[in-house]
């Protein structure tokens, strides 16, 4: 695990640096990387910013089998024209299954943690023991919520896997340019079934 100090200095030395530095830095840290990504909107940016830099680094995506059909036309949109080396995790119930049984409860349900547990937190437990990455990017960004408004650039997972956020300081607004600059797609009918509301995190994070 890297020491909170160096991460501390990481983050003074990165912070107005351009997120291709960055990005060059965590690789120079560890090659032993991975991204995650749901294809939430802006996550094409992050795609293609690593894979730019690293375009065999593996792409983790977690899928809840809830996502709108937007959502997987985007996602196999960006797949193909990045080039993207793709590593699929699914529930290990199918989507219809869980639906006749369970559902999805709201967030003050019992039920609500085994959802998000069988949905979200096991396919990516499960993802990540496999690759057994050093680097995690991720396309976290501050005032999304409480917990992410506290991190930095560079954090450290509860497992200890060193995260990295490369357009931590973005606004959309910024990331509508570089969308628009890079000629990539976006799209924001998304649905993340463990989270009633945007500033609430799901459980990945905090």
């Amino acid at each position: 695990m890297i020491p909170q100090k160096q991460v501390d200095q990481l983050n003074n030395q990165f912070k107005d640096k351009t997120p291709y530095e960055i990005i060059k830095k965590a690789f120079e840290l560890s090659n032993k990387a991975v991204i995650t990504t749901n294809f939430r909107p802006y996550e094409a940016a992050i795609l293609q910013a690593v894979s730019s830099v690293n375009a065999n680094i593996p792409v983790i995506w977690c899928d809840t089998g809830y996502n709108t059909p937007q959502t997987y036309r985007h996602a196999e949109q960006v797949i193909k024209d990045l080039n993207l080396n793709i590593f699929l995790y699914v529930p290990n119930q199918t989507t219809a299954h869980r639906d006749v049984v369970l559902g999805i409860p709201s967030i003050d349900a019992p039920e609500h943690a085994l959802f998000t547990e069988q949905v979200k937190l096991e396919p990516f437990r499960r993802a990540m023991e496999e690759h057994q990455p050093k680097v995690w990017f991720t396309n976290l960004r501050q005032g999304q919520t409480a917990f992410r408004d506290s991190i930095g650039i560079f954090s450290v997972s509860k497992d200890g896997v060193l995260k990295v956020s490369p357009f931590y300081y973005w606004s959309d607004s910024d990331l509508d340019n570089y969308l628009i600059e890079n000629n990539l797609p976006n799209e924001f009918k998304y649905f993340d079934p463990t989270k009633a509301l945007e500033n609430r995190e799901c459980g990945l994070h905090a």
